[in-house]
């Protein structure tokens, strides 16, 4: 069976396609799968954009209203979940959390460079496939206080392809 690939559209910026890992973090996969079907992340920023690091969005609109999510268990070796081996190099899709290991829920972020420290920590759960230019695109914007962009960076659009 081959993974899962999805496609985000960020208005002035393009389009990056991705593909997902289920075999290494199921639940991560099955719960931002189950969003996207939602149409959760239309409309949703990316709010935290560290150039050289990574670009975080999916929990706010561009009121900076923030959006629920549930949480799911973390799938990362600091939590227990031994078989997510994912690096976190350039191009790989994580999960967001808060120093609660099972916080995640809706927000993402793409690593622009890569980050070993986070390696075990964080559940990676896909990488970019098409697009990477994008991403050096959006990790290129100015930003202002909490690495936010000083001109929000929009998701138009996420699906399945």
């Amino acid at each position: 069976m081959s993974n899962q690939k999805i496609k985000i559209e960020v208005e002035n910026y393009g389009t990056i396609t991705a593909e997902l890992y289920p075999d290494k973090a199921p639940n991560t996969v099955k719960n931002f799968v189950e969003l996207i079907e939602k149409g959760f992340f239309s409309g949703k920023i990316f709010h935290r954009i560290i150039e050289g690091f990574m670009i975080q969005g999916g929990g706010y609109d561009v009121d900076f209203n923030h959006h629920e999510a549930k949480s799911i268990r973390g799938e990362f070796r600091a939590n227990g979940f031994s078989q997510n081996d994912i690096k976190h190099t350039r191009g790989v899709l994580s999960m967001a959390r808060t120093s609660d290991p099972n916080s995640a829920s809706s927000q993402f972020f793409i690593m622009h460079e890569d980050a070993p420290h986070l390696d075990g920590q964080y559940a990676a759960f896909g990488c970019v496939t098409e697009g990477i230019e994008v991403v050096d695109k959006i990790a290129g914007v100015r930003t202002g206080y909490g690495d936010c962009p000083i001109v929000p960076v929009i998701i138009t659009k996420m699906e399945i392809i």
